[in-house]
């Protein structure tokens, strides 16, 4: 009897264990798959959120003020290329009286220089003008002067402890003779070149203001001699192009009138006499 109530009483809590025992799997197990759940919840991929809306507004206005802008500004710089000029140029007028140290004089790019070569040419205009002296006589006269000055200093060095004066020896560069020559005989051999085809009677336009040009220096020449002349073309080459640049639209715009009022004009005179008068041949006899 011992023995059977010991099995009962062991066979209930055996029971009992193995029910706690399952429960313990079970809740164990659950929690496996609820933690194997959790743990796949996080692996799977979860949608991006959606990227935060641009502004619309902004960038469209920026981008479209940026290609206004761009497109304004070509629009700008071709309008100025197509704009009238005087005498039918296209480069800047540095560009157009050589663009080097001539052109860098006359266009005051250097302040002192331009005023040192300006005071020049008046003081010279002013000897020989208004005091009326000669050429050969002022340079016989500097050289007077500086010659005797050199002589008395380099005889008196060794007397006053001081060095002689040191001379440097002054040569001309073939080089340099040889291209003014050439340049000079292009320019005269153009010169003549034009005239030709002016005589032949071949370009009246340029016939007319050719001699308009010549009546016009005639009478200037007349008025005042060859060396104030000089000084004036002088004189305007450092001050008509530096205004110029300055104004140079203004200018332009006016000239464009004016230009087409010429243009009017000699349209007219062209029909009326122009047209009637008999012309030159157009190409030379073939021997």
């Amino acid at each position: 009897m011992a023995e059977h109530a010991e099995d009962a009483a062991h066979k209930p809590e055996t029971l009992m264990e193995k029910i706690a025992d399952k429960l313990h799997v079970g809740g164990g197990g659950d929690h496996h798959s609820s933690s194997s759940s959790d743990s796949d919840a996080d692996e799977r991929p979860r949608p991006s959120a959606p990227p935060a809306p641009a502004p619309a507004h902004a960038p469209a206005s920026e981008f479209a003020t940026a290609s206004f802008a761009d497109t304004a500004s070509v629009a700008a710089a071709d309008a100025k290329d197509k704009m009238f000029r005087l005498f039918g140029r296209e480069q800047p007028i540095h560009k157009v009286l050589g663009g080097g140290k001539p052109a860098d004089v006359f266009m005051w790019r250097n302040k002192n220089i331009s005023a040192g070569v300006l005071g020049g040419a008046t003081a010279v205009w002013i000897i020989f003008e208004l005091l009326g002296y000669h050429l050969l006589a002022f340079l016989c006269h500097g050289l007077i002067f500086s010659l005797g000055i050199l002589f008395l200093w380099s005889n008196a060095s060794s007397f006053i402890n001081k060095s002689p004066p040191q001379i440097p020896e002054v040569f001309i560069p073939e080089d340099l003779v040889v291209n003014i020559a050439l340049s000079t005989r292009y320019e005269i051999n153009r010169a003549f070149a034009n005239l030709r085809q002016i005589a032949l009677g071949r370009d009246t336009k340029k016939f007319l203001i050719v001699i308009v040009g010549l009546w016009l220096l005639s009478i200037l020449g007349g008025c005042c001699n060859f060396l104030t002349l000089i000084y004036i073309v002088f004189v305007v080459l450092h001050t008509v192009p530096v205004l110029y640049e300055k104004y140079e639209d203004h200018i332009d715009s006016y000239g464009e009138k004016g230009w087409i009022e010429v243009k009017k004009q000699y349209a007219v005179f062209d029909a009326k006499v122009l047209s009637k008068v008999p012309r030159g041949p157009l190409k030379d006899k073939k021997n």
